[in-house]
Formats: C-alpha cells, sequence, structure tokens
C-alpha cells in the first residue's frame, strides 16, 4: 500500500505526494547478488542479514564489484556507503581473506587488486595530508625563530644590551601573535627598561 503526504489547508491540498515505503531490512539480500545494479550492491549493508551472514555478506559485495567493472571512483564510493552500515571487525576480515581463497582464483586476484588500491590511496592520502600539516607547522616554527631574532637583535643593537632574562622569555615565547604584538610596539620604546615592559606586557596579556 502506498504512503502518502499532503500539506495544505482544510480546504485545499496544496501539494499530495504518494510514495512507496521501502523497508530494506525485510529484503532477503541474497535475491540482490546477481543483480547488475550498483545501488542494490551498496544496499546490502542495510538488507536484512543475521550476524553470523556479515562477513558472507560482504563477500558477495565484493564480487558484484568485479561484475560491474565500475571506474574506481563509482567503486569506491560504493564502497564507503557500504561500509559506513556494514563494517567488519579485524577477526571478520580474517575470515573475509579465508573466504577468498575458497572462490575462483581469478575473481579472488580481482578482488585482492581492488581492495589493495583503495588501501593504498588512504595510505597515501593521509601520507601527503601528515605531510602537509608538517609543512605548515615547520613554517610556523620557522617564522617565530626569526621573529625572536629580530627582537633580541634589535634590543642588542638599540640599546646596546641584551638583558638574559628578556633573552630567556624571548626563547619562551610559543605564541606566535605574541611575537608579532612585540615587535609592533617594540619599536616605539626609548629605553631598555620600556622595552622590557612591552615584552613582559605582551606575554602577561598573551597568558590571560
Amino acid at each position: 500500500m502506498p504512503w502518502k503526504f499532503t500539506t495544505g489547508f482544510t480546504f485545499l491540498d496544496v501539494l499530495r505526494f504518494r510514495f512507496y515505503k521501502l523497508e530494506l531490512k525485510k529484503l532477503p539480500w541474497r535475491e540482490y547478488i546477481h543483480s547488475n545494479n550498483p545501488v542494490a550492491a551498496a544496499l546490502l549493508s542495510k538488507m536484512g542479514f543475521k550476524d553470523e551472514e556479515r562477513v558472507q555478506v560482504k563477500l558477495e559485495f565484493l564480487r558484484m564489484l568485479t561484475r560491474l567493472k565500475l571506474d574506481p571512483a563509482r567503486m569506491e564510493m560504493l564502497a564507503g556507503f557500504f561500509e559506513s552500515y556494514l563494517k567488519l571487525s579485524q577477526e571478520e576480515e580474517e575470515r573475509l581473506n579465508c573466504e577468498l581463497g575458497r572462490i575462483d582464483k581469478k575473481e579472488a586476484e580481482t578482488i585482492v587488486q581492488i581492495t589493495t588500491s583503495w588501501h593504498e590511496r588512504g595510505r597515501m592520502e593521509g601520507l601527503i595530508e601528515g605531510r602537509m600539516e608538517g609543512l605548515k607547522e615547520g613554517l610556523k616554527e620557522g617564522r617565530m625563530e626569526a621573529q625572536k631574532e629580530t627582537i633580541l637583535k634589535y634590543l642588542s643593537r638599540r640599546f646596546g644590551e641584551q638583558p638574559a632574562d628578556l633573552e630567556e622569555k624571548v626563547q619562551k615565547i610559543s605564541d606566535l601573535q605574541i611575537l608579532d604584538r612585540i615587535l609592533d610596539e617594540l619599536f616605539t620604546a626609548d629605553t631598555i627598561e620600556e622595552a622590557r615592559a612591552v615584552i613582559l606586557g605582551k606575554i602577561a596579556g598573551g597568558l590571560q
């Protein structure tokens, strides 16, 4: 029986929409494993299966992918949807590997190639992301060191001295914004004591 949705007023229906409710959990998953429909493959993970059938469902999903011969992007999209609802544990993955040894060798090799490419891409994306984060962090660290060096050199050249206590405090600063603020105001200092007040004031302000 179709379901319906109606919106409007007591005297007028503005919109009436009739649809069929599809309860995937009530669908027998084995009836769809020979389908050539990519959507059916992805929805296997939402259909009715027992806990002890989880590994078999994943295996049949992978076998469907090999038959569909989709491009890598579409295969990854379907796999992502599938695994968002049915993700095997480590033990289940090991059982899946054992099951692969029981099917046609050529088909099993194709499945291994597909899944290996996903894992390799994920690994490479992780490496690239890590390198980018490392590069950003390295650039930030480099700029901080340059700011510290500029502050200390200015103290030495402007006032003829570089007090050890100020040098220690400047070297301990780990916030780039504090260093920027110090430089913005340090050039207005006429004495070493005024410079000290600027540095200590910005450090204290940054800790609040």
